[in-house]
């Protein structure tokens, strides 16, 4: 079960049908997951359609309607704030934006090839022309990702098949894919065991002795879950992991493991 708006949810049958997977909805299981609910769904008037057959009850009046680890006045705020945005219109797309944004990518993509046809392969055209297929390769990397977050049309048909051609057909990684991993970072970001930008592999990218000690923090906590039978207690080690592990996103030790986190990424997008 999970809340949304105060109403409590059963989800347990419909999480294996949820179309943003059920990761997802899991990693909310017995969790506030109003603010996640907002961000990710568009039209709500629809979804909520289907939420009326797994409503199970409310909660009382003196339970908070925020996860525990969240200030609730910071909470507020920023939900105020996401409400004034979207009355300001600041969240529609810029059509004209995104086409000149595919444009130039598909320029930059086609001259990278044209140079080395072109010139040959020798030094100088190779250079030149990696440089423009670098640049198209990472401008397509942006792009699908905020075809993958809707964010570029209305509905979200268009923006899916969109993704599909820039990230399958142009970079050769499966949409997908990154959806499932992207949806999941988005719903629980730098939480550890649930935010997949985080699960990198354990001996070959744990750069230094912060993220190490984090990752046996971390397993720590979770053996002392699987030796507890108490909600409480589970939610507690889960929170010391979670502020363990955020500490090691600091900007100096972003910057020394940002080449070996991409290189996990495309591991992982093999495996």
């Amino acid at each position: 079960w999970l809340v949304i708006d105060r109403k409590v949810y059963d989800v347990s049958k419909f999480s294996k049908h949820h179309p943003g997977g059920s990761r997802v909805i899991s990693h909310y299981a017995g969790q506030d997951a109003t603010d996640a609910f907002v961000a990710f769904h568009n039209d709500k008037s629809l979804v909520k359609k289907y939420l009326k057959s797994l409503l199970i009850g409310e909660l009382a009046p003196d339970q908070p309607s925020f996860e525990s680890n969240k200030k609730k006045s910071l909470l507020e705020d920023f939900r105020e704030l996401r409400c004034t945005i979207e009355k300001m219109g600041l969240l529609r797309p810029n059509y004209t934006f995104f086409f000149l944004i595919f444009l130039h990518l598909l320029v930059l993509d086609a001259a990278s090839w044209l140079v080395v046809w072109y010139f040959g392969i020798s030094f100088v055209p190779f250079v030149v022309g990696m440089a423009f297929f670098t640049i198209a390769q990472i401008q397509m990397g942006w792009f699908q990702h905020d075809l993958g977050h809707c964010s570029v049309f209305r509905k979200p048909k268009w923006n899916r098949i969109l993704q599909i051609v820039v990230i399958n057909v142009l970079k050769g990684l499966p949409a997908s894919w990154w959806n499932h991993l992207h949806n999941q970072h988005h719903a629980k970001p730098n939480c550890f065991r649930k935010d997949p930008d985080l699960n990198m592999h354990p001996l070959l990218f744990s750069l230094g002795k912060t993220l190490s000690v984090e990752v046996s923090r971390g397993t720590a906590g979770e053996a002392k879950i699987s030796k507890t039978r108490s909600y409480r207690v589970r939610a507690s080690c889960l929170q010391l992991a979670h502020y363990n592990v955020f500490s090691f996103f600091s900007s100096e030790k972003r910057r020394r493991s940002s080449c070996l986190t991409i290189t996990s990424i495309s591991i992982s997008s093999v495996s």
